[in-house]
């Protein structure tokens, strides 16, 4: 489902005595969440927080927000999550984002009739992701890669996909 807001990180701490905080990004790098020029304390318009300066600091990025100017301010901000509004990323033709892709039903894209069940994880190798299938309580694991996922439609909530052999019980 194509979501309006998802989380890209949570608030761990401070940096400084001047209101910078300490952001553990949930997102494919801490480069990714400088990009932004606003964020969002809840997945909503109404929250929305200017951002002053992002960098990235190993693991983590280092955030300034306008109107966070001492230390025991943002202190009271650690534990909250932040989201970023879709519209505000630029992705390219045909990617999506993992929260987008978790809930798809999955279907066999050569006899539709057929549901593998509902992608309920995505798992980051580096070679190339692995979405965990669930169905009737067992967990399957398929490479997505061109060869196995034919089409990806986030917004119908449906993936359709060729799975290698052996991977279900029914095949051959």
């Amino acid at each position: 489902m194509i979501k309006e807001f998802l989380e890209i990180g949570e608030i761990v701490g401070t940096h400084g005595v001047r209101g910078e905080l300490r952001v553990n990004p949930w997102c494919d790098s801490p480069d990714y969440m400088t990009k932004f020029k606003t964020l969002y304390f809840a997945d909503n318009e109404g929250c929305a927080v200017q951002i002053k300066s992002a960098r990235p600091h190993g693991n983590i990025v280092l955030l300034k927000i306008n109107g966070i100017e001492t230390v025991e301010a943002a202190q009271k901000l650690r534990g909250k999550v932040l989201y970023m509004k879709r519209s505000d990323a630029k992705l390219p033709k045909n990617k999506f984002f993992i929260a987008e892709l978790i809930g798809c039903k999955v279907y066999d894209a050569d006899n539709e009739e057929i549901c593998y069940g509902e992608l309920t994880d995505v798992s980051q190798t580096g070679a190339n992701d692995v979405w965990h299938i669930t169905k009737d309580g067992r967990e399957y694991l398929i490479p997505a890669i061109p060869d196995v996922v034919a089409e990806t439609d986030v917004a119908a909530d449906r993936v359709t996909i060729r799975p290698l052999k052996g991977i279900f019980d029914d095949e051959d």
